[in-house]
């Protein structure tokens, strides 16, 4: 897959099969639209394009409400579309001046002119241009003027899979990630490098590992203690992971940290991914290390058991 940062590196097609929006998540919703996309284009002899935004649309159009967190990093994203099968990906700066062209203005200039558009396949509610002015009605007067076609995905098909971006935000913002990893069809996932910490966790026998999210853009789950996977070097390990502000120790910021299982190394600076999969308590304040370090044990107790069952379920 090639990825275009802007408009401005993207070679027109002569036959561009093109999908737009900004498919946070790659849930299974989105994989109905990008399935019919890659179909279409190859059936046609044509090239699979996706038009996405980046920030999203809303932190540009609302700048005042900035409480709008992404499932997925970019790069995430472009990893999920790039499995998929598509074999271009435009991620256009959303900008004022983009999000004032005209309906008319956003088909012939950037869909028709720039990209080569023979074939758009949109949602069932998918509007476009100044004021998302635009709808299935000025797409099909376009398509006549331009010479494109214009597929629509119907609402039944898309609402069949009973899920949405907002959904998946939702949940994970409430600690369910299982709930999340069944809409999203894989389990949701933080990335970063790690940080130096304070190093307490080793003091009470539990060493954990700080993750630092450099995209402040990301979300993050509600604060508490999860059962987690750890890719690392091509490896894969078991954990419980917290999030929090640590009031047991009246701590003043927010850490995700993970206490990785049968593990000894020094790992500061190495990047790692850790996939949540399921939510175990609630974040509390102890009477102090040792109510704590015994707490603990029991939430190691309690993962090794769902993951005991989760094998067995295999």
């Amino acid at each position: 897959m090639k990825i275009y940062n802007n408009l401005a590196e993207f070679k027109r097609l002569d036959h561009a099969v093109v999908t737009i929006g900004t498919y946070d998540g790659v849930h299974f919703g989105h994989r109905k639209i990008i399935s019919r996309l890659c179909d279409l284009a190859r059936s046609n002899g044509g090239e699979s394009v996706i038009l996405t935004f980046f920030p999203h649309p809303r932190l540009i159009i609302d700048p005042e409400n900035q409480d709008l967190k992404m499932i997925n990093t970019i790069e995430e994203k472009a990893e999920m579309l790039e499995k998929l099968g598509v074999d271009h990906l435009i991620i256009t700066p959303f900008t004022r001046d983009f999000s004032n062209l005209s309906p008319d203005e956003y088909i012939r200039e950037i869909l028709v002119e720039t990209i080569g558009l023979k074939n758009l396949i949109v949602g069932y509610d998918h509007r476009f241009g100044k004021n998302r002015g635009g709808g299935m009605k000025e797409l099909l007067e376009s398509a006549t003027k331009y010479g494109f076609e214009v597929e629509q995905i119907d609402e039944q098909d898309i609402n069949d899979v009973a899920v949405s971006s907002t959904k998946i935000r939702e949940s994970l913002l409430n600690g369910n990630v299982a709930l999340a990893a069944t809409y999203l069809g894989y389990p949701f996932s933080l990335y970063g490098p790690v940080i130096k910490g304070d190093k307490i966790g080793r003091t009470i026998g539990f060493p954990t590992a700080n993750i630092f999210i450099e995209q402040a853009y990301k979300l993050i789950p509600s604060d508490g203690i999860y059962a987690v996977t750890i890719s690392m070097d091509a490896q894969n390990y078991r954990g419980m992971a917290y999030i929090g502000q640590r009031p047991t120790i009246n701590g003043m910021t927010r850490n995700i940290e993970v206490n990785i299982f049968d593990f000894d190394r020094e790992i500061y600076g190495q990047y790692i991914k850790m996939n949540f999969m399921e939510f175990l308590r609630h974040d509390v304040k102890f009477t102090g290390l040792e109510a704590l370090k015994i707490q603990l044990q029991q939430d190691k107790d309690d993962t090794i058991s769902y993951f005991e069952k989760m094998d067995n379920s295999i």
